[in-house]
């Protein structure tokens, strides 16, 4: 079933032009149609006709990679990268691998895979991964994604904003559990496929035949086996590796200001959304707390290190604070109240992505930020899933908060006792604990005062240029950060896009690597040779940049990297005491895992602004978008890169590509 899938979806995306669809986790929710159709004004966003998991059973399988397609995908993503002398090294390691030990790791995982049809080859092994890192969550892990501000200005007031995203938010959540949430869908065709008539047959066909039905009206149904985790979901600390906890019993929500923590329901005893008006009194009541930030705030335990947060967290049970993180815990999620106004698009990405330290608790599935000003964000804790899930989210409570808000800004807070309601956590801090708080607020300052953030707005064209020239606007990008590296550093260096697999039971993320020896080469072309080349030569460069990156992303999207199957088998191979080939100690396999270049894109009606953190000290991380007349970036750094003058070179290279499609030379 995945290769006819791979087949026929390869064949849809070339002819449909929607490969840049597929480029991350994020993107796979963009031909969704929020519809506020069979909408309910109570309890549920709207009623699908076809069950929320109704295809989840019978989703195709992540293929496993062919062996020797891995190496010649690996060989070509390392030829840029390497000399001659280092590419003929490694290309004898690969070969040896492919006819010996990787051999045998490979038929080992195919094997395991045949095993267990109930999930995914990556997904075991990518859960490890995230949680028996040790670094933290903060800035290297938790990325951050900001809506939009709601048009109507009134509406933005924090108070209206969180009142109105926390009933969304519970909306959201009865509409997936009470399995009402239409459907993850790629509609391909969605006048044949997102119809009321189309629905009304569909959820007729077993869910174990579900898939083919939408297939054959070019949908296709993404993995949903994230979504349970959204709510009532925190990541515990513990030593070695974490654990990823969820009590869907929860009725409460955590609320933190000024470093304080609150819970109060918004969920009552049976079942339903608590009264807006109730829950704006309760909110209220929480900003106008007169309670001064404590000395020793708990959240900033949760941006430590892992062992060390794990050994505090033993010591906070013993001192007599169960309850009190079991509430924390079990919380549907974490809506943070912060007194910061916000001055400008950098300072909401530093708020968003980091903060303080102290306002937050970073280990809930995912916490709604809001500032004084109104501005909002999602940060999110990566482990327990992808974009994808955290997206629809976002889309559908900004679309539900901006179209049917069910509190305004003349509403009036409901008559309760919200002192009674409303619970203040109390921590019993020992000494130690209080010591260790001090430690991990220190930590946390030092980390975050390296990290600096610009961002960049290219407004002499966009997305529609590039289509009318027959140009991937994603290739496009890419190829601009590949030529902004070269013009600043003189060289290429490795690089990673984000692309997800969730067309797949359990699929995760691919890597697309876009530094290949055709952005090399035309990237050479544009910064050291800008005069020894005609237009039509460049031109021809820019569409072979464009042709290749739509095959990477194509075999991403489809499970055909390299990255994943080459983890996996290494995985599999330290699971069983193995010794690793020499494939693996390989300087150059090092180097292509140490990408300097960390890049994913998101657009979406809902989304301001992404972003996230260089995933190594001398490495960039780049969110970025392409509109339709403009493309924007959001980028980040340590100090041993300079990221204002990093922009400057993607702006220039920008200037440059879009003077050759207008056919003009380069001076």
């Amino acid at each position: 079933m995945a290769n006819m899938l791979s087949m026929q979806f390869g064949a849809c995306l070339r002819t449909s032009g929607s490969v840049g669809h597929f480029r991350t986790a994020a993107l796979l929710v963009e031909k969704r149609h929020y519809s506020s159709r069979n909408a309910s004004s109570g309890e549920y966003l709207h009623r699908s006709i076809v069950p929320t998991m109704h295809y989840q059973k019978s989703l195709p399988r992540l293929p496993v990679p062919k062996l020797e397609d891995t190496i010649r995908r690996y060989l070509a993503a390392q030829r840029p990268l390497l000399d001659d002398e280092q590419f003929s090294t490694t290309e004898k390691l690969t070969e040896d691998f492919r006819s010996g030990v990787g051999k045998q790791l490979h038929e080992e995982l195919v094997s395991q895979d045949k095993n267990n049809k109930h999930t995914s080859y990556i997904s075991g092994p990518w859960f490890d991964m995230y949680l028996s890192a040790r670094d933290s969550v903060v800035l290297n892990f938790n990325p951050f994604m900001s809506f939009n501000p709601d048009p109507r200005t009134e509406y933005n007031d924090q108070l209206v904003r969180g009142t109105n995203m926390v009933c969304s938010a519970v909306r959201f959540m009865k509409t997936l559990r009470d399995g009402l949430l239409e459907p993850e869908v790629f509609h391909l065709n969605p006048s044949k496929s997102d119809t009321h008539g189309f629905k009304k047959l569909i959820r007729w066909v077993p869910s174990s035949l579900s898939w083919y039905g939408a297939y054959m009206v070019n949908a296709y149904p993404l993995d949903m086996s994230q979504y349970f985790r959204l709510f009532n979901s925190t990541r515990i600390p513990r030593h070695g590796r974490d654990e990823l906890f969820t009590d869907e019993k929860g009725r409460h929500l955590l609320v933190m200001r000024k470093g304080n923590m609150y819970a109060f329901d918004v969920v009552d005893r049976d079942g339903n959304l608590v009264s807006p008006a109730e829950i704006q009194s309760h909110l209220k009541y929480i900003l106008s707390d007169p309670t001064p930030e404590p000395a020793f705030p708990l959240g900033v335990l949760t941006s430590e290190n892992r062992d060390v947060w794990a050994g505090l967290r033993d010591k906070l049970l013993a001192a007599g604070n169960e309850e009190a993180l079991q509430t924390v815990d079990s919380a549907l999620f974490s809506l943070c109240l912060d007194d910061e106004t916000m001055r400008d698009h950098i300072h909401i990405s530093h708020n968003m992505l980091h903060g303080d330290g102290c306002n937050r608790w970073y280990d809930k599935s995912f916490s709604i930020i809001l500032s004084k000003d109104g501005q909002a964000a999602i940060n999110f804790e990566h482990s327990w899933g992808d974009g994808v899930a955290v997206l629809r989210f976002q889309n559908e409570i900004f679309k539900d908060t901006t179209e049917q808000p069910l509190v305004n800004p003349t509403s009036a807070p409901a008559t309760v006792d919200s002192s009674s309601a409303v619970r203040r956590l109390h921590f019993n801090l020992d000494s130690e604990l209080e010591n260790g708080i001090v430690k991990a607020k220190e930590n946390f300052r030092e980390a975050v005062s390296k990290l600096t953030i610009d961002a960049l707005e290219f407004k002499k064209g966009g997305k529609e240029q590039l289509k009318k020239s027959k140009l991937s606007p994603d290739a496009i990008a890419q190829l601009a950060f590949q030529m902004g590296f070269l013009r600043q550093y003189g060289k290429t260096v490795a690089t990673y896009e984000s692309c997800s697999t969730a067309a797949f039971k359990h699929g995760r993320t691919e890597t697309i690597r876009p530094a290949t020896v055709h952005t090399k080469r035309c990237a050479h072309a544009f910064v050291c040779q800008p005069g020894q080349h005609s237009v039509a030569e460049l031109l021809a460069m820019l569409n072979a940049c464009s042709k290749y990156h739509g095959q990477l992303t194509k075999e991403a999207a489809m499970g055909q990297g390299f990255d994943r199957h080459l983890f996996a088998m290494r995985y599999l191979a330290n699971s069983n005491g193995q010794a690793l080939h020499d494939l693996y100690t390989d300087p150059a396999y090092t180097a292509i895992n140490h990408n300097v270049l960390s890049t994913s894109t998101l657009t979406s009606p809902a989304v301001n602004l992404g972003g996230f953190a260089p995933v190594v000290p001398d490495g960039f991380g780049v969110g970025y978008g392409v509109h339709d007349d403009w493309i924007g970036c959001n980028v980040s750094s340590y100090p041993e890169r300079n990221v204002h003058e990093f922009l400057q070179c993607v702006h220039k290279s920008l200037e440059d590509i879009f003077t050759v499609l207008e056919g003009n030379p380069l001076s």
